[in-house]
């Protein structure tokens, strides 16, 4: 909702303020300058990005749609997920997260919290990580080093759509100079055509600068800088998990563990102590 207001108050601005001048909405209706433009931004796309990211790149505008899917109900359900993990250790021992991590999607315990067991990535993360626990590597520091290179490379991933997008930006406005020469080139080859017929051809071709100004900072920018804000935010859900793992493993208990993965979050979203507090207070340990 918050991207489609935001696109509706560009067009309406841009469009109404042109208006209001007395402008005339038909002369920037351009095809071939859109299609010289896109056209060729896509064309510059596909060189310059391999398949992974252009298939993300193609994901992420539904992210963009869809939304953050990371709040403050989704982190108090993530350490809710968290402590009832860590109790049943306590409760059980180690031993007894084998049948949850091995067979994660018919996984009482995880599928209890809907929103992280539906996450596969976050899901594999903890599955990974505990299952190594089971195996006897209890080593903090060499944990965290490994899971902070899973995090890096996860980063990285989504760094390269990110950057996809802002080249896409970066580059529209110098697409639409080429669009605007091209209608000048064409401009001049009529030259001993009236004013009015010229005058027409050269505001036909100033559309390609305006176009290729408009999509870049109006559009592929913005989502740029969203997509990224999303990012940030999922990068802090992954560090919660990492957080809270890692405390386990050193072997704080269930209620500190979590906190510990509390104090991660942003604090825009990060719920507070009594919230975590109330929303674990009737979680048992899973069987």
């Amino acid at each position: 909702m918050r991207l489609i207001i935001g696109i509706l108050v560009v067009i309406g601005c841009v469009a109404g303020g042109y208006l209001g001048v007395g402008g005339h909405m038909a002369v920037l209706w351009q095809p071939f300058e859109f299609i010289i433009i896109l056209g060729a931004a896509l064309g510059a796309f596909l060189i310059g990005n391999t398949g992974p990211i252009i298939k993300g790149t193609l994901g992420a505008f539904k992210t963009l749609f869809k939304g953050p899917k990371y709040n403050k109900a989704a982190y108090v359900e993530l350490l809710s997920m968290q402590f009832t993990l860590y109790k049943l250790v306590q409760a059980k021992g180690i031993l007894a997260l084998e049948q949850h991590i091995e067979n994660p999607h018919d996984s009482a315990l995880f599928n209890r919290f809907p929103k992280f067991a539906a996450n596969h990535h976050a899901v594999e993360f903890v599955c990974d990580y505990l299952r190594m626990v089971t195996l006897g590597s209890n080593n903090v520091h060499e944990m965290e080093a490994l899971m902070d290179e899973e995090l890096e490379t996860h980063h990285q991933e989504q760094e390269r759509i990110v950057s996809a997008m802002q080249a896409l930006a970066d580059g529209t406005p110098a697409l639409g100079i080429v669009a605007a020469v091209l209608g000048v080139i064409h401009t001049m080859g009529a030259i001993s055509e009236p004013p009015e017929v010229l005058g027409h051809m050269i505001g036909g071709a100033l559309v390609g600068t305006f176009f290729g100004v408009f999509v870049a900072y109006g559009f592929f920018a913005p989502f740029a800088q969203s997509l990224k804000n999303i990012y940030e935010a999922e990068s802090k859900y992954f560090l919660s998990l990492k957080v809270g793992l890692l405390a386990h493993i050193s072997g704080q208990v269930p209620v500190m563990a979590i906190e510990f993965a509390r104090k991660a979050l942003l604090s825009e979203d990060r719920p507070t102590f009594a919230e975590v507090d109330e929303a674990t207070a009737n979680l048992t340990a899973a069987t």
